[in-house]
């Protein structure tokens, strides 16, 4: 029998049913994300709600749990932003994850995948030192760092353009607003030479302000249950390729 999401969720499952689940397979997913700005068409709370949905189903489809993801990051272009929280620096976050691994193995796990939504190098750079410290240390337990820009998708990822908008579209649709945005074609975007990442998309008064990457307004939702299906088996394999 297939499971449901809340089935796999950590936060949801009794004593009974966590021990039962590492008894299946002692695999559990750690989902990071941020509160960041993520234009006017989407959540602030976007990176995680990704990282989360990708990670539930990962686990319905191959087993393992879910770790309720945790929303604060680190880095990234948007630390100025309106309702935008990014820490300052690692060193609370760092803490969190690494105490979870310890007690994570004391539980009984043999595999951790730390997955992160928000996707800035420096969050890039301290999952995977985390992981490779983790790692050449003599412990049981093996960890993996992995971010969903990794997934090598047919829409390249982008912060709040057509690639997290298409995503999120097939996990969240009722979060997905592209009436926020200005019309098309009263507004189209003013990229010189075809920047759809430069600094130009930081000013308030353009009409992508905060989006990075190709303008979400052309994005086709009829695709997103086929990028969603795309990210989550990449991540599938990716793990089962580590095992």
């Amino acid at each position: 029998m297939t499971k449901s999401l809340q089935q796999v969720q950590v936060e949801f499952l009794r004593p009974q049913e966590l021990r039962a689940a590492m008894s299946e397979r002692p695999l559990v997913y750690l989902p990071l994300g941020s509160y960041e700005w993520h234009a006017e068409h989407l959540p602030i709370g976007l990176d995680a709600l990704t990282a989360h949905g990708v990670c539930l189903r990962a686990a319905v489809s191959a087993g393992g749990i879910v770790c309720p993801p945790i929303y604060y990051g680190v880095g990234g272009g948007h630390v100025s932003y309106p309702w935008t929280v990014m820490l300052e620096s690692e060193v609370d976050l760092r803490t969190i994850l690494e105490r979870s691994l310890v007690k994570l193995q004391d539980f009984g796990v043999e595999r951790t995948v730390i997955f992160t939504g928000h996707f800035s190098d420096e969050q890039l750079l301290m999952i995977s030192q985390i992981a490779d410290a983790w790692n050449t240390s003599t412990r049981s337990m093996h960890v993996l760092a992995l971010a969903i820009n990794m997934s090598g998708s047919a829409i390249a990822p982008d912060h709040a353009g057509v690639f997290e908008t298409t995503l999120l579209s097939a996990l969240w649709p009722d979060r997905v607003d592209l009436g926020a945005l200005p019309p098309l074609r009263d507004a189209p975007s003013i990229d010189p030479n075809g920047d759809v990442v430069g600094e130009h998309r930081h000013d308030p008064n353009h009409p992508l302000y905060g989006v990075f990457g190709p303008d979400p307004r052309t994005a086709d939702l009829r695709n997103a249950d086929l990028l969603l299906d795309s990210v989550v088996n990449w991540l599938v394999n990716a793990v089962a390729s580590t095992t």
